[in-house]
C-alpha cells in the first residue's frame, strides 16, 4: 500500500466522520407503495447507517387505497428514526413534498421516489458534494430504463420546459437530490400550490451541482402516473414558470392581422383586375375556421393561467394532515 492511498483512505475517513455530524431529512412519498415500501426501507436504512450519523425518514402516506399505511405502522413502531405523516386523502406530488419539507428537521433534506428507480447509493455521494459547499446537490438522469415512449416523452417535456421557462433550470434534473436547510427555508416561505420542485430549486438559487446517473425501471407495482398524467403534470409545470405561452397569443394576433392586411390588398387588387371573377365562400369557410382555431388556442392559453390564479387565490392548505407516527426514542 503507497503513501497515496493511505493519505486517501485517511482523507475518506475524515470527511466521512464530518459528514455523520450533519443530520438528514429523507421525503419519501407513498400512494399504494404496498410492494415497495418494505424494500425501500431496508435498503435506505442500510446505506444512512454507514453515511450518517443522526437521520430520519419521513415518509408520506398520500391517501393510498392498499395495505400502503399498515405496513408503515409496522415499520414505525420498530425505527425511532422513522415519520409516517397520513394525509386526510391523496393531495397529489406537490401536497407530499410540501408537506416533507414543513415536517423535515434535517441540516440537508433529500427527495426519493418510493419505487427505488432512484438509487438511494448515491446519496452518500450527493451529501459528500454538499459537505464540499454546494447548497443543492441534483441527480442527473443521464439514462433511463423502461417504456421508450414514456422516456421519449419525458425527454422532450425536459428539454421543452428548459426552453420555455424564465429559470435556468437543468436539464434531466429530477425530484432526486439534496438540499440545503437554508434553500428548504426559503422553499417553505414560498406560498404557491404549484411547487414543482425543480423549478422552485432552480428560482431558490444559492450554489448547486448535478450528478448523472442511470434511473431504472419500476420493479414492484404499477406507475401511478399514466400519459394523460404526465401531460397534465408538464403543463402545470410549463405555465407556472413561463410567460411565453402569454408571448405565443401576441405573436399569433400579429400574425393573423398582418395576413389580413396582405389579404385584403390582394383581394382589392383581384377585384380590380378580374371584376367577373366568380365569387365562392370556400375561402370565407376556411377564413372562418383558420381565425376560430387561433381564438381557441389563444382561449386554453389563457384559461391555464386563469386556473392556476383560480387555485392560489382561494388559498386552501397543500394537504391536510390525518395523523403523524413516530415511535419515541428511548
Amino acid at each position: 500500500m503507497n503513501i497515496l492511498t493511505i493519505n486517501y483512505i485517511i482523507f475518506r475517513v475524515f470527511k466521512n466522520q464530518f459528514m455523520v455530524n450533519k443530520k438528514l431529512s429523507i421525503i419519501i412519498p407513498c400512494f399504494n407503495e404496498e410492494d415497495n415500501i418494505d424494500k425501500t426501507y431496508k435498503r435506505l436504512s442500510g446505506i444512512l447507517q454507514k453515511a450518517v450519523k443522526d437521520y430520519e425518514i419521513i415518509f408520506i402516506e398520500n391517501g393510498s387505497i392498499d395495505s400502503s399505511f399498515n405496513i408503515l405502522k409496522k415499520i414505525v413502531k420498530n425505527d425511532s428514526k422513522i415519520v409516517v405523516i397520513k394525509f386526510s386523502r391523496n393531495f397529489g406530488p406537490y401536497g407530499a413534498f410540501a408537506a416533507g419539507l414543513q415536517y423535515a428537521t434535517g441540516d440537508a433534506v433529500s427527495f426519493l421516489d418510493c419505487d427505488l428507480q432512484d438509487p438511494p447509493e448515491l446519496i452518500p455521494q450527493m451529501l459528500e458534494k454538499w459537505q464540499e459547499g454546494f447548497d443543492v446537490v441534483y441527480g442527473i438522469r443521464s439514462r433511463r430504463k423502461g417504456s421508450f415512449l414514456r422516456r421519449a416523452f419525458v425527454n422532450l417535456y425536459y428539454r421543452i420546459f428548459k426552453k420555455l421557462s424564465y429559470v435556468n433550470i437543468p436539464l434531466d434534473a429530477g425530484d432526486f437530490s439534496v438540499i440545503d436547510r437554508k434553500v428548504v427555508d426559503v422553499i417553505n416561505s414560498m406560498p404557491e400550490h404549484k411547487r414543482y420542485l425543480g423549478g422552485l430549486r432552480a428560482w431558490a438559487g444559492f450554489k448547486q451541482i448535478g450528478i448523472e446517473y442511470t434511473r431504472d425501471k419500476r420493479l414492484y407495482g404499477e406507475t401511478k402516473f399514466s400519459m394523460l398524467a404526465y401531460f397534465r403534470f408538464a403543463f402545470e409545470n410549463i405555465f407556472s414558470f413561463s410567460y411565453k405561452p402569454l408571448d405565443l397569443i401576441s405573436y399569433l394576433a400579429i400574425i393573423v392581422v398582418s395576413l389580413l392586411l396582405v389579404g385584403i390588398v390582394v383581394y382589392f387588387i383581384i377585384f380590380l383586375s378580374y371584376p367577373d371573377i366568380p365569387k365562392g365562400f370556400m375561402t370565407l369557410i376556411l377564413a372562418i375556421l383558420f381565425l376560430g382555431a387561433i381564438q381557441l388556442l389563444c382561449l386554453s392559453i389563457i384559461s391555464q393561467y386563469l386556473a392556476n390564479i383560480f387555485e392560489e387565490v382561494k388559498g386552501r392548505p397543500h394537504y391536510i394532515v390525518d395523523d403523524v407516527l413516530k415511535k419515541s426514542a428511548k
